[in-house]
């Protein structure tokens, strides 16, 4: 059995499922929002080898012991019932089900894309950039602070060429793209006073580059962010962007090998750019990062990439 961790909206989960289910492959969707509430979990244990995990989901009954991938792809939180209405006892209820859920995930004899604790090491953007610095990747100079007067010094260093700033994280509910620093929001660096920002040098380009990562499958597209109005964040503008397919030099490819053997990820989504003098600027990974959105305008088959993968790790269904 291959197991997707997400939800029931994410579309990048619908397509690889459906993929799967073509391919007469038996995969299971757990929701972990919906514990525990609406997914029944039990979980046995007794001496000698004995061990049973079994998940009842509208009203099926899956055993995990079959589970021999899992991609870990969008966890959602946990959804405490409205009928524990106590803060503390809340909170209590959410932490019993954390260690129940992730005890459950140690126990599985799967291989996992990614790893959980790998993923959650690999997000962090802190160790991302001074893993790619120590792989001889050039990275943009980069502050983090709640310092109003280092972020000042910081933006003043770095001069006319411009200071990027972004937030550790972003959702459909709280977007916040990565911005140009204006000249008349360097009155507002007190703010950072209330939460760490994270600055950075602006890497002047055209050209940003999303390298998918699958295993041995490397997949990089160029997005020509230059020829639209916002070229600062590719985000916001994909849509008017030409995207198409993109070589990237072997020695890149080798660094970009070593890079996901550190953090010990087996998928990726990488985002680089490409400076007018054909430098490649490292600038974050995302372990659960999308790719439809280049699948669609490139053809690049990753959502195929990444079934055939899945497959094999479950026996070569």
């Amino acid at each position: 059995m291959i197991m997707v961790v997400s939800h029931q909206a994410d579309v990048h989960a619908t397509a690889v499922i459906q993929h799967l289910v073509l391919a007469g492959a038996e995969p299971l969707l757990f929701d972990t929002a919906r514990f525990p509430g609406e997914i029944r979990l039990d979980m046995k244990h007794a001496s000698g080898t004995y061990s049973t995990a079994v998940a009842i989901i509208d009203g099926v009954r899956h055993d995990l012991s079959a589970v021999r991938v899992v991609w870990w792809r969008r966890p959602q939180p946990f959804s405490i019932q409205a009928e524990v209405t106590g803060g503390e006892d809340r909170e209590f209820a959410y932490g019993e089900c954390q260690a129940a859920v992730t005890g459950l995930w140690s126990s599985l004899n799967a291989q996992w894309v990614n790893p959980p604790g790998r993923d959650e090491v690999a997000a962090r953007k802190v160790y991302q950039l001074k893993v790619a610095s120590e792989l001889g990747f050039r990275v943009p100079r980069t502050l983090v602070t709640n310092d109003p007067e280092s972020a000042a010094a910081f933006v003043d260093a770095e001069g006319e060429a411009g200071t990027i700033y972004k937030a550790f994280s972003a959702t459909e509910r709280a977007w916040r793209e990565t911005r140009l620093l204006k000249p008349q929001e360097r009155t507002q660096l007190s703010a950072v006073r209330f939460a760490p920002v994270i600055f950075q040098e602006h890497i002047r380009a055209d050209i940003d580059l999303r390298i998918t990562v699958i295993g041995e499958a490397m997949f990089s597209a160029e997005i020509l962010s230059g020829e639209t109005d916002y070229h600062v964040d590719f985000r916001m503008t994909m849509h008017a962007a030409t995207i198409r397919p993109h070589v990237l030099p072997d020695e890149v490819v080798k660094k970009l090998r070593a890079y996901m053997n550190a953090l010990g990820l087996v998928y990726g989504a990488i985002d680089m750019r490409l400076t007018p003098d054909g430098e490649y600027v490292f600038l974050e990974i995302n372990p659960a990062g999308q790719w439809l959105f280049i699948e669609e305008r490139t053809g690049q088959p990753i959502t195929a990439a990444l079934v055939e993968y899945l497959k094999v790790c479950d026996g070569g269904v």
